[in-house]
């Protein structure tokens, strides 16, 4: 009688046994499902903010706008402009940058350039609406208000903001120190922040690409003007910086170029900005 006893105690601790083993493996296999899980967000996350421009903060300030120096056009009228602060891109938008939103958004990439496509250069022919379909990707993306720059803002951060030092070229009287032009290009866009950034820390304001800002091009006003917004029609779109296959009195920060928004070209890109 005791061996059947003992024998059924035993065929009722068997089941319960494999049940807690069962458990265990099921509790191991969500713990692994878990951390894979877990990396995949963090590796995702990382992968997607190394793709996000880096921010530069450009106190608000009062400048002079425009030629100072006597050598532009009629269109570089001096005047006074204030404005709010802003952050802008530390450097162009890149190609790997732009691929990544091309990819997320279903958006084809342009042609290439002669030289190809390379992540680290500034990303090429891309329209004015290319540009400010890549701004508004980063808005949906991140919750936050990313543009195109105003033209004065952008001139005011390429002369250094609150901390300029009042030189021709952004971030010093020498371009060959601070920018690709047609001088020391070869004939094509470079790395990105490969030369000296200006007083704020931002690099490639003169040189390498043309940049797109959000103005219709047209005349300056004449008298002071707060946070400006270019005219409120136009048929061209401004474009400021000069590029690799420009010449140097291109890139100086008040130049001013125009240009269909539609058009694209193989020596303009953009950066973008961020309102506070």
């Amino acid at each position: 009688m005791d061996r059947k006893i003992n024998a059924k105690i035993q065929s009722t601790k068997f089941p319960l046994l494999l049940l807690n083993q069962k458990h265990k493996k099921m509790k191991a296999l969500f713990t692994i499902l878990l951390c894979l899980s877990l990396s995949l967000v963090f590796f995702t996350h990382m992968t997607y903010a190394q793709t996000l421009p880096e921010m530069i903060l450009v106190e608000g300030g009062t400048f002079q706008m425009g030629d100072e120096w006597g050598l532009g056009d009629e269109d570089e009228l001096v005047h006074e402009v204030t404005l709010r602060s802003f952050s802008i891109s530390k450097t162009e938008v890149t190609v790997g940058q732009y691929k990544r939103y091309c990819s997320e958004s279903g958006v084809r990439m342009p042609n290439p350039p002669n030289w190809g496509w390379i992540d680290s250069h500034p990303m090429v022919n891309v329209s004015w609406f290319d540009a400010v379909n890549y701004a508004d990707w980063l808005s949906e993306k991140t919750g936050k208000l990313y543009r195109l720059p105003t033209e004065a803002e952008w001139e005011y951060a390429a002369r250094g903001g609150k901390h300029s030092a009042g030189y021709k070229y952004s971030g010093g009287q020498s371009l060959p120190l601070v920018g690709w032009f047609g001088d020391n290009a070869d004939g094509k866009t470079h790395p990105v922040a490969q030369k000296r950034a200006n007083e704020p820390g931002i690099y490639d304001m003169s040189g390498n690409v043309w940049e797109w800002c959000s103005d219709w091009y047209g005349d300056y006003p004449s008298s002071a003007v707060s946070n400006p917004r270019g005219p409120s029609s136009g048929s061209d779109r401004v474009l400021r910086g000069g590029s690799w296959d420009g010449s140097a009195v291109y890139c100086r920060v008040s130049d001013r170029l125009y240009y269909d928004p539609s058009g694209r070209d193989g020596s303009g890109g953009f950066r973008v900005v961020l309102s506070q």
